[in-house]
């Protein structure tokens, strides 16, 4: 038996199954709810994965008058088109998306600490 029969075994990958199951940050089946950090106390909801049919203007809108809160659309060249709000609003979001019909609860994903 020589030394180049001993076989060694894969590496283990605890985000393969993360990674099958996300195609990638843009996955088209899921609506991605996120939160980041900025400076101090201040933070960011992003959405992004919402259907191109969908006026994104006219959710902004409808989000910063329910929230009370400012809010942008921002063109990523990765991402296509992603909503931007002022402050942890992740279950606002989610609530607000279900309640109007835009998207059924279990096609959202909420990411954040």
């Amino acid at each position: 038996m020589s030394d180049f029969d001993i076989q060694v075994p894969a590496a283990f990958d605890p985000f393969a199954d993360a990674k099958a199951e996300d195609s990638g940050a843009g996955s088209k089946e899921y609506v991605h709810i996120r939160v980041q950090q900025r400076n101090g106390r201040k933070s960011l909801t992003t959405v992004q994965g919402l259907k191109k049919e969908f006026s994104y203007n006219k959710i902004l809108k409808d989000l910063k008058k329910e929230f009370c809160c400012n809010g942008t659309v921002v063109q990523d060249p990765e991402l296509g088109q992603v909503i931007q709000l002022q402050g942890d609003q992740r279950k606002n979001v989610s609530t607000f998306l279900v309640q109007a019909g835009i998207v059924k609860k279990e096609h959202i994903k909420m990411h954040g600490f």
